[in-house]
């Protein structure tokens, strides 16, 4: 039996105690599919459960208040981040550059791959990156290392990009480049959204004229590839750089057989697993969302998402009624967006006021403790801990 008095102080001391911790560790708990933020009784009485009922308790590692860590001011807005290259941030940004930043807070990449805004990136996954070609080894010449990536655009400008980035090697010698490898034709709009298959094997691309394009990406990495520290080549002849490959949908398809028209203008899609291109269900079509999520890689149950209103959100899926950790991105003070419960006439102003005022978030990713943060501020950097396993 437990004292309906307690609140989730008391029973993390509990499991604590439970668990045998030589270090106490926070934990939140789950009732019902809610988190517990009163007292048991409290929480009985607000919703008509009567305190002789038996209840089952789940207890879940506590996220801890994120901690700002760093920032990356840009002159544009920030569309597209990603962490998933090991010690680096990379961002794509309205004036048509991909970044990338080593954890120094330096440059080591800036090139312009779009004459309009990008607005979503995706890198190739290493597993997924082949050889260079014997034809690209014949024409190659050796320079020094480097870490080669394939890194997939989608712009403004009605089109998909291909490229081929070099990033300076574990010694720092070599200098950082860019190629463009093939060019994606198929939508009458700008481009929306870009998302490739866990494999790598295929690419979806989404578009404000309702289109949704499907890709193959064989041979996509040639020349390079994802991340291998490899001999960085110049695939130059005569001193001239040969031009960007225009690249059709999926191979074996006509474009109106690659391409799906959807209900919505889709903003964001990802791919989880296709089946082959002929056999395709409807319901592999991606819903239309307003907001920027990522999940979690140290734990399954989270979610991080991005507004506009300038609030970066934690979720747990096995609590969805609320966040279980926010805070306001591009801020340099320490306001905690849900601290002001007063309500008078004058102080509601104000709150409308500093929301107008808030940056908008445009793009999030989350690995590790890692959150990073993208949009009308430039790049943040976030610690976000916790938020682990539990057990009832």
């Amino acid at each position: 039996m437990i004292p309906t008095t307690w609140r989730r102080y008391h029973l993390s001391q509990l499991v604590n105690k439970a668990l045998g911790l030589e270090k106490a560790i926070p934990f939140d708990f789950l009732v019902r599919g809610e988190i517990l933020r009163t007292t048991l009784a409290e929480w009985c009485s607000e919703r008509g459960v009567g305190e002789e009922e038996t209840l089952e308790i789940e207890y879940i590692v506590s996220v801890l208040p994120p901690q700002k860590m760093s920032d990356y001011p840009h002159e544009s807005w920030v569309s597209s981040v990603s962490s998933k290259i090991s010690g680096h941030f990379l961002t794509a940004a309205y004036d048509g550059h991909l970044r990338a930043f080593n954890l120094s807070r330096t440059t080591v990449l800036d090139v312009p791959l779009h004459a309009a805004p990008i607005t979503s990136f995706t890198l190739l996954p290493s597993s997924a990156s082949p050889s260079p070609s014997p034809e690209a080894e014949a024409e190659a010449e050796e320079e020094e290392e480097g870490e080669k990536y394939t890194v997939f655009t989608a712009s403004h400008d009605l089109t998909a990009q291909i490229s081929s980035i070099t990033l300076p090697g574990i010694h720092g010698t070599s200098q950082a480049s860019s190629k463009a490898l093939a060019t994606l034709h198929l939508h009458t709009a700008p481009l929306s959204s870009i998302s490739l298959s866990p494999q790598g094997s295929q690419l979806l691309t989404s578009s404000w004229d309702g289109l949704i394009g499907l890709w193959d990406t064989a041979g996509a990495g040639a020349g390079g590839g994802g991340g291998e520290r490899k001999k960085r080549r110049k695939l130059q002849q005569d001193g001239v750089e040969k031009r960007a490959k225009r690249k059709a949908p999926l191979n074996g398809l006509s474009a109106a057989a690659a391409s799906f028209v959807h209900p919505a203008t889709p903003s964001c899609l990802s791919v989880h697993s296709l089946s082959p291109p002929p056999s395709l269900p409807a319901a592999s079509t991606p819903t239309s969302t307003s907001t920027s999520t990522s999940t979690s890689t140290s734990t399954s149950n989270q979610v991080v998402t991005g507004a506009y209103d300038g609030i970066v959100r934690v979720w747990d899926v096995r609590s969805t009624k609320a966040a279980v950790a926010l805070f306001k991105a591009f801020s340099h003070d320490d306001t905690n967006p849900n601290t002001n419960t007063n309500t008078n006439t004058n102080n509601n102003n104000n709150d409308k006021r500093k929301s107008a005022e808030a940056k908008k978030v445009l793009a999030v990713d989350w690995s590790g403790d890692v959150v990073l943060v993208g949009g009308e501020g430039g790049l943040d950097v976030w610690k976000v801990q916790g938020g682990g396993g539990g057990g009832v």
